[in-house]
């Protein structure tokens, strides 16, 4: 439908919109040269990142994998989810720790991981938690995690030509016009300071977008819009009086943002007003999810 759409449109333009962030700066200090230049260190400081995904977080929030005999239910749910969504069966951990809470990572679907927290299963009824492994699952059908590392790359290479533009205006490398030395000095302050921020909003503006995607998704693949919502609510909530002790580098990944509450962490929120996700979900009618679009490909 139109939100559907919208949203994946919006995703290309921030995409552009960043890639053409780059392109300016580097074309005001460093000239095609400069763009090449932080761009190949860019995909080499995020490659590692994309290709052990999956380990690198894993390991940090101390997962464990479980099979089918260990957790039959959420083993169970997930399988049948995968099925329906045309997926291989991920692999399936489970967090320690209260807060309830879920992501999904690994960098293609033969890497997939679906994670849920030791919270979430104790708070969340059965057809919740299909809501919520089905957003999960979404994120994957749609390779989120290769987006996000695509935008990760774009924004770490304007970041980047940004440190050189503060080191040039320091030692006084700045841009010159033919008449105002000092306009490129502070040309290039402007740039250092004003570039990465921009830089960093549209990255959350690309991570809103695809968490709209994944609950259009999470309600097409389970049939249950309103559980996913009452499921949000929960989770919501329950972030609110135990917020989770996670890296902030990591709170895109989660399906509700485990930094709520913290005021300096969720200035730039990676996640959409979860009044507004959950008021999206209600207004979907659970019979015609057969012929709303599950995710963007395949």
């Amino acid at each position: 439908h139109g939100g559907y759409e919208m949203n994946r449109l919006r995703t290309v333009i921030l995409l552009g919109a960043l890639t053409g962030l780059l392109m300016l700066i580097g074309g005001y200090f460093g000239g095609r040269q400069g763009v090449v230049v932080a761009f190949v260190i860019a995909v080499v400081m995020n490659f590692g990142t994309y290709w052990f995904s999956d380990k690198v977080v894993l390991a940090m929030y101390r997962g464990r994998e479980v099979s089918e005999a260990q957790a039959p239910e959420l083993f169970g749910i997930v399988k049948s989810l995968a099925l329906r969504a045309g997926l291989p069966m991920p692999r399936v951990y489970i967090i320690p720790g209260e807060t309830p809470n879920a992501f999904a990572t690994g960098r293609d679907y033969g890497h997939a991981v679906v994670a849920v927290t030791e919270g979430l299963l104790r708070i969340l009824n059965r057809e919740e938690l299909e809501g919520v492994l089905a957003h999960e699952l979404t994120h994957v059908k749609n390779r989120d995690i290769l987006i996000g590392s695509i935008a990760a790359t774009i924004g770490g290479a304007v970041v980047m030509l940004a440190n050189m533009a503060q080191w040039a205006a320091i030692f006084g490398f700045g841009r010159s016009d033919d008449d105002d030395q000092g306009g490129g000095t502070l040309g290039l302050i402007a740039m250092a300071i004003l570039a990465p921020i921009a830089a960093m909003i549209i990255q959350m503006a690309i991570s809103r977008s695809r968490e709209y995607l994944a609950d259009d998704g999470g309600a097409s693949v389970s049939g249950k819009p309103y559980a996913l919502a009452s499921a949000l609510e929960k989770l919501s909530r329950a972030a609110q009086v135990r917020p989770m002790q996670a890296n902030p580098s990591t709170a895109h990944m989660f399906i509700v943002n485990p930094l709520t509450g913290r005021s300096l962490a969720t200035l730039f929120s990676t996640h959409p007003p979860i009044e507004k996700r959950i008021e999206r979900l209600r207004a979907m009618r659970p019979a015609r999810l057969g012929t709303s679009p599950a995710c963007e490909s395949g």
